[in-house]
């Protein structure tokens, strides 16, 4: 068993996607390597816990089965041609003669409810999510190539352009096979770590340069200071600025109060951010921006996006009054691997986005303060040790 767990953490930390500590103010963050996730790594392929074992109604398979579309190519002309590419999980008929559960290609979709909210993020976090929250009726549109990098980079500005780009085109030009499928007009975001970012700037947050670059030009000074690899991660655009301002463009970067527009769009509704980073780069004036209903999942043993300076600082400060935290006691960064957390995270957003996007009133009581009492390794909020 220890060599099993031992060969799991070792293939955890090559998987999981880098997870820098953006933070404020931090008073304790451990040095560790920075990992990533595998966009193969969909952990369907595991048998999940039983309702009856995890007391989670929205962890079991819902009542779609699911279509698959690949790589569908666009090009953002506001962007230099920039392309971006997608993959798009759907309600749909499948086939008598296909095995029942797994996601088909291109077969027809299920009209019966249609059209569906539509959730968007990452591939790779859609081959986690994806399947379970379109068999509950909704549409999953993943961004592929959004992946983790070595720093902080251009990516921070690309990626949450990248899915409001994509919300412009799905509305505008439906996919041929897909029409009348889905409702943009009710959207939301989720992502995981560095994905959890992208979520947060879709949010409403804002960023605010002044605070940044003030907290990177006095980590090193900081007692204790961040460890070294982690101020090299986060502050890295620091030292190309001017270069991160022109990626995001004057229609972002220009505003009268010192902070950056919002990159997002007003038809992404809510939002679920896991494990997330960002909180240097908005600090406390740009979460205060934050406009949405907005469910934080953190873990509080996370060394990577450290819980006491990321989750719980990024709660704590958001301006939206319909924000709610659930934390995962003990729990680390690499949590998104273990199937009985991944569950509990699955429930979450099936009860949190219909809920919001659905108008399913009574899934409010699954994601509620009573049902997290629940549980001896959930806190609802922050955990105060």
């Amino acid at each position: 068993m220890k060599l099993i767990n031992s060969i799991r953490i070792v293939v955890c930390v090559i998987l999981l996607s880098a997870c820098g500590a953006p933070i404020a103010s931090p008073t304790s963050i451990p040095s560790t390597t920075t990992p990533t996730i595998n966009p193969g790594a969909t952990l369907e392929s595991t048998v999940p816990p039983t309702q009856e074992s995890l007391g989670l109604p929205l962890s079991e398979t819902g009542s779609y089965d699911v279509g698959l579309k690949r790589n569908i190519v666009y090009e953002d002309p506001a962007r230099d041609g920039r392309k971006i590419t997608i993959t798009i999980w759907y309600p749909a008929i499948q086939p008598q003669e296909a095995a029942s559960g797994a996601p088909i290609a291109d077969v027809l979709p299920d009209l019966t409810h249609a059209p569906y909210p539509v959730i968007l993020s990452s591939t790779k976090v859609g081959f986690i999510f994806a399947p379970h929250l379109v068999s509950y009726g909704f549409v999953y549109v993943g961004v592929n190539g959004q992946d983790s990098k070595d720093h902080w980079g251009p990516w921070l500005t690309d990626y949450p352009l990248d899915i409001v780009f994509v919300l412009n085109q799905i509305a505008s030009n439906p996919l041929a096979g897909l029409e009348n499928v889905m409702d943009a007009n009710r959207a939301a975001a989720m992502g995981y770590s560095f994905d959890g970012y992208t979520s947060l700037a879709l949010s409403g947050a804002r960023v605010d340069p002044e605070f940044y670059l003030a907290q990177c030009g006095n980590a090193a000074a900081m007692n204790p200071a961040p460890p070294a690899w982690w101020i090299d991660y986060i502050c890295n655009p620091t030292e190309g600025w001017d270069e991160l301002v022109s990626n995001a463009g004057p229609t972002v970067t220009t505003s009268s109060d010192g902070l950056w527009k919002a990159m997002t769009d007003e038809r992404i509704r809510a939002v679920i951010p896991m494990a997330p980073e960002g909180a240097w780069l908005f600090g406390e004036r740009g979460l205060a921006a934050v406009d949405r209903p907005t469910l934080i999942i953190g873990a509080t043993a996370d060394d990577i996006n450290i819980y006491s300076l990321e989750a719980a600082y990024i709660f704590e400060n958001l301006g939206t009054p319909d924000r709610t935290m659930i934390s995962f006691v003990d729990e680390g960064h690499m949590m998104i691997y273990y199937p009985e957390q991944v569950a509990r995270m699955k429930h979450f957003a099936v009860a949190f986005l219909g809920y919001h996007l659905q108008g399913r009133d009574e899934y409010a009581k699954y994601f509620s303060e009573d049902f997290v009492a629940q549980y001896d390794d959930l806190v609802w909020g922050v955990q105060n040790k």
